[in-house]
């Protein structure tokens, strides 16, 4: 199994050559139709306006007969061709995951209306933008997979949910032609976007355009149209008597035009897009079924014997024939005098929204679960050598072999990490760059995955329900009028009150990076001992960053700190490069004035 999913490339160019070679039979069909459809009406043209003989007029329909023909053809083919390039595209971006190769897939963006900036890890533990954890991710087919996702990595899932999860990202895991195939159909939905969905939703559970008596007139309109039709060409009447409700049906598709268009374009918006999400939930419907959570999905998108994708379809075939009124625009203004089409499109749309209408946004919903518990399967397929973390009620995070879930299989190290119990802290020491701020990271990332219900980038991983809090990359503020060593002091003071006050039920584990950089090393030792000091009273749980190797000699560091650091080598000829391995105790090198040298500032 890893070695056909992880062929991305590999597949990506047989999709990539599949396409070219359907373009090219799209081409031909295309010629072909152009030489049929020409002089097929000039054949039949020459019969009626030339007087050409009755075998001419037969051949040109016969052409047009097939000129008919090719065009269906010639739309299977450009569907193929699009199915095929969508393919190309999610087998494209599975490969520029596994590679790490950020610029190749598409970015991140932060759900609407979340402040990452007042959020406790998001900014910290890059979870949107570019090398994020949603990219890594995504993207993910639906809007509302996307939206899911986000919420997840944003909020910790209470524990009965996290494992529902994970058996559900484990049966899906091993699904991989399912999953990708279910991002092919993301991509050729990619058109109907939340606002194309949101008016659709508004249009499919808001009141029926036309009431039962104005239904009924309207059939009795249109019967009576063609019975005195009828009568008329039969001989059984002498009179035009059908023309008066012609009249009074023309007159009333002119009052009301206004109204049953708009209603079309409500229920059609983004059309296209929203034809495809039939075949979407279709493919829904055919997700493996071995876990609990996906069989709740799956009876959702076929509730009240209503499926989803049946549905869809049905209310595709209306439209298309809503389409009369562009697609044949020509041919609109007689048949809708003679059959008031428009109106019976109209109460069909209605009959579909009454019985289908206020299902809609709970099968949209659904597969936006179903996309996000398949966007991290995806990386536990990618990852084999990952975990299923496990969540247990002692306040202790463990991680063998943890590394970076952001970095690439060949440059990630992993270390084995523990961090707790209360009233102790994870006290980590190295020089520059030796890897202090990733293993921070790290820990953050997959505690995030851990209770996002996805797989940890470690061999093993144990943890408690978290509430996890961040100090890593703080950020100054303008608009705010923050300085630096204030954006910190205040983050700092966020994360104190956060473990006076946990939630129930939950650690508070804190991540902390060289706090308070903006004031000198007296003060700023003061105020790390004594922020120290609060969140082992709290009974947090977290890991400390320091260069300054003299707090742990004082209190409460001297008692309470389990001490860890990273350290670097020098070869003869003065190179520096670093293992990235985690040792205990403190760390005895510094490195910041030979870093200075090797960039070419001297001291």
């Amino acid at each position: 199994m890893r070695d056909e999913g992880l062929n991305y490339a590999a597949r990506a160019a047989r999709f990539e050559r599949a396409r070219d070679e359907e373009e090219r039979r799209s081409a031909r069909i295309a010629r072909l139709r152009l030489a049929t459809v020409l002089p097929g009406l000039g054949l039949i043209g020459w019969t009626v306006l030339g007087g050409g003989p009755s075998a001419a007029a037969a051949a040109g329909a016969l052409l047009l007969l097939g000129f008919g023909a090719l065009v269906v053809r010639h739309a299977r083919i450009d569907q193929r061709v699009a199915w095929l390039d969508a393919l190309r595209i999610v087998y494209t971006r599975a490969d520029a995951r596994v590679r790490r190769d950020w610029g190749a897939l598409p970015p991140a963006v932060p759900p609407p209306g979340v402040d990452l900036a007042q959020h406790p890890y998001a900014l910290d533990l890059d979870l949107f933008g570019r090398a994020s954890l949603a990219q890594l991710l995504g993207p993910a087919a639906t809007p509302a997979g996307a939206a899911r996702l986000s919420a997840w990595l944003l909020e910790p899932a209470a524990l009965t949910e996290i494992i529902a999860r994970q058996q559900s990202v484990r049966a899906l895991a091993d699904a991989a032609e399912w999953r990708e195939e279910l991002r092919a159909h993301g991509v050729l939905t990619s058109g109907a976007g939340q606002a194309e969905l949101d008016r659709l939703f508004g249009w499919a559970e808001g009141r029926r355009s036309f009431g039962p008596a104005f239904r009924g007139a309207v059939i009795a309109l249109t019967l009576l149209i063609w019975v005195l039709l009828a009568l008329k060409l039969s001989g059984l009447v002498n009179g035009n008597y059908w023309a008066t409700p012609l009249t009074a049906g023309v007159v009333l598709s002119f009052a009301l035009a206004k109204r049953i268009h708009e209603s079309f374009n409500r229920a059609g918006a983004g059309e296209r897009a929203l034809a495809r999400y039939a075949a979407l939930f279709e493919h829904a419907a055919a997700a493996p079924r071995s876990a609990d959570r996906l069989r709740t999905i799956a009876d959702r998108l076929t509730a009240a014997g209503l499926s989803a994708h049946q549905s869809m379809h049905r209310l595709n075939q209306i439209l298309g024939f809503a389409e009369l009124r562009t697609g044949a625009a020509i041919l609109h203004f007689p048949i809708q005098a003679v059959t008031l089409w428009d109106f019976h499109v109209a109460f069909a749309l209605d009959r579909w929204r009454a019985q289908a209408g206020g299902r809609v946004r709970d099968w949209v919903e659904a597969v936006g679960e179903l996309d996000a518990l398949a966007s991290l399967a995806a990386i536990a397929h990618d990852n084999p050598t990952w975990c299923t973390p496990v969540l247990g009620e002692s306040a202790l995070v463990q991680g063998i072999d943890l590394a970076h879930p952001l970095l690439a299989e060949g440059r990630r190290v992993g270390n084995d990490v523990s961090i707790g119990p209360p009233e102790t802290v994870l006290l980590i020491t190295g020089s520059n760059m030796s890897g202090k701020s990733t293993l921070l990271r790290a820990v953050g990332l997959n505690v995030v995955l851990a209770q996002a219900g996805g797989p940890a980038c470690a061999s093993a991983f144990t943890l408690p329900p978290i509430d996890l809090q961040a100090s890593i990359r703080v950020q100054d503020s303008l608009e705010l009028g923050l300085s630096y060593f204030m954006a910190a002091l205040a983050r700092l003071k966020a994360i104190v009150d956060a473990a006076e006050h946990p939630p129930d039920g939950r650690v508070v584990l804190y991540l902390l990076d060289e706090i308070l950089q903006g004031t000198n090393s007296l003060e700023r030792g003061i105020a790390v001992r004594g922020i120290v000091r609060h969140l082992l009273q709290a009974r947090a749980i977290g890991a400390l960053t320091t260069h300054d190797l003299a707090v742990a000699s004082e209190p409460p560091l001297d008692a309470a700190a389990r001490l860890v650091h990273f350290t670097e080598t020098v070869d003869e000829e003065g190179r520096m490069s670093f293992d990235y391995r985690l040792r205990p105790g403190l760390a005895t090198s510094r490195n910041a004035l030979r870093l200075m040298e090797l960039i070419g500032i001297r001291h």
